[in-house]
């Protein structure tokens, strides 16, 4: 991940930027806190490529498939775009490497505003199940990503609100004690 930052609450085209003006940009740890992984792998040769194969044994990512997001190459396009816009949640972790092309991952923080990831060839991205998202292409409109997952793939995305689920109680059970674990007390 190369530009994270504070999204505008405009309704132009999903696919430009939506910098917030001035510009805030959010450090790397901000991520990290709120339980989004990265990392910098090399695409142009996935297939032999060591690190990947340690990531995957290391958190069991068994499912592997690759998918062009484009509208020349996904049925039912304009369809599934909409869809992937729509802020959801995954009761599993939503794993996805970009192979070739580019586009955004929208995900909330503990204010509940929107950070917006661009996600880039070479970039491996971890969303914690049970965290609030969506996608959309940027302007280039193509992104080629490879879709990981522990186990058979569970494809099912629950649109806001969806609270009552056990990985969104989870999840905002791990970010509520990482902010505790992060706070200093006064005085002391």
């Amino acid at each position: 991940m190369e530009n994270e930052f504070q999204m505008d609450d405009s309704e132009e085209d999903q696919r430009l930027p939506h910098h917030r003006e001035p510009k805030e940009f959010i450090p790397v740890d901000k991520l990290t806190e709120l339980g989004v992984i990265s990392w910098r792998l090399n695409p142009d040769n996935w297939e032999n490529c060591e690190n990947l194969k340690r990531i995957r044994e290391a958190r069991g990512y068994s499912y592997v498939d690759i998918c062009d997001v484009c509208p020349e190459k996904l049925p039912n396009y304009e369809t599934k775009i909409k869809s992937f816009f729509e802020e959801h949640l995954h009761t599993d972790e939503e794993i996805r490497y970009c192979l070739e092309g580019s586009g955004y991952f929208d995900v909330r923080d503990q204010n509940d505003q929107w950070i917006r990831i661009a996600l880039k060839k070479g970039g491996m991205i971890v969303l914690p199940a049970g965290m609030y998202h969506r996608f959309t292409l940027d302007t280039d409109n193509y992104i080629k990503a490879m879709r990981l997952f522990v186990g058979d793939p569970v494809w099912t995305p629950y649109n806001r609100p969806h609270d009552h689920l056990p990985a969104r109680k989870e999840f905002l059970a791990k970010l509520l004690k990482s902010e505790g674990e992060n706070q200093a007390v006064e005085g002391f």
